[in-house]
């Protein structure tokens, strides 16, 4: 029973990952061989020839995505982290109303607030910009950076808390000192949230930033695939490099995303 589930997980598995050996398959195939009947399963008389386009037209849209996957991640984590601690801790008067708003914000449509931010950004001047585009990503990770990392710094023992206080540290010191670095696993979960939605918007991006100068992968990929519908090895070549930064990050934070998202969900 034991190797038929082992068995049934590796078959779901590969059905899963399936799309994804394709999509590394077909950039590394031949444009000749494109509609090849039947295709080739692996990418026989393989070129790089999409790739050197790619790193030729599309790095720019990737440095955007970087720069504003980490602005996401470092506005988030300022909003967020003071009222996380400001929720657990210092119980404010509306503490649980404010809570529930928050999580009612993580229902609301994207194209719904791309609306409305297009209207305000359009007012304000900060449309087709970039630090348009991370205050936009950052409603998405905010709430729900709060959510985690409140859910994380209710768990931590008064009695520690009570002893940087004793020792003559304030409220913003215990924060810093005692909060923050206790907290650690949490605070990676939701940064790497917030980098993986800022990278992969594409809502926000067409809606604020489709007139910019400066524009994220995720347009380029999809002005590339309407200028180029004949170069699948190339539009594929992009899909990879665009997954690597996302991947390499779940790579390495894997084991402190699993503790953060399960911190907090059980007491001693």
């Amino acid at each position: 029973m034991r190797r038929l589930k082992t068995a049934i997980g590796l078959v779901l598995t590969a059905v899963m990952l399936f799309p994804v050996y394709w999509m590394i398959n077909v950039s590394f195939t031949r444009d000749q061989d494109m509609r090849k009947s039947p295709p080739n399963w692996f990418p026989v008389d393989g070129t790089l020839d999409g790739y050197r386009t790619v790193l030729d037209q599309q790095l720019p849209y990737l440095g955007v995505s970087l720069v504003v996957g980490l602005g996401t991640v470092a506005l988030t984590l300022v909003l967020a982290a003071p009222a996380a601690y400001s929720l657990a801790k210092l119980r404010p008067r509306g503490g649980a109303a404010l809570s529930f708003v928050l999580l009612v914000a993580q229902m609301i449509p994207g194209i719904i607030m791309a609306m409305g931010f297009y209207a305000i950004f359009l007012s304000t001047g900060v449309l087709n910009t970039v630090p348009g585009l991370i205050v936009a990503d950052s409603t998405l990770a905010v709430p729900f950076a709060v959510l985690i990392l409140t859910t994380f710094m209710s768990g931590i023992p008064e009695e520690l808390l009570q002893a940087a206080r004793t020792d003559g540290a304030g409220v913003v010191r215990t924060f810093v000192s005692i909060v923050l670095p206790v907290s650690r696993n949490s605070i990676i979960t939701v940064s790497l949230f917030a980098f993986l939605w800022a990278w992969s918007d594409f809502i926000f991006a067409s809606t604020l930033d489709q007139g910019g100068d400066h524009q994220p992968i995720t347009l380029g990929i999809y002005h590339y695939i309407g200028n180029n519908n004949q170069e699948w090895n190339a539009i594929m070549a992009t899909a990879v490099i665009a997954s690597i930064p996302a991947t390499i990050l779940l790579v390495v934070a894997q084991r402190y995303v699993a503790a953060g998202v399960t911190a907090g969900a059980v007491k001693d």
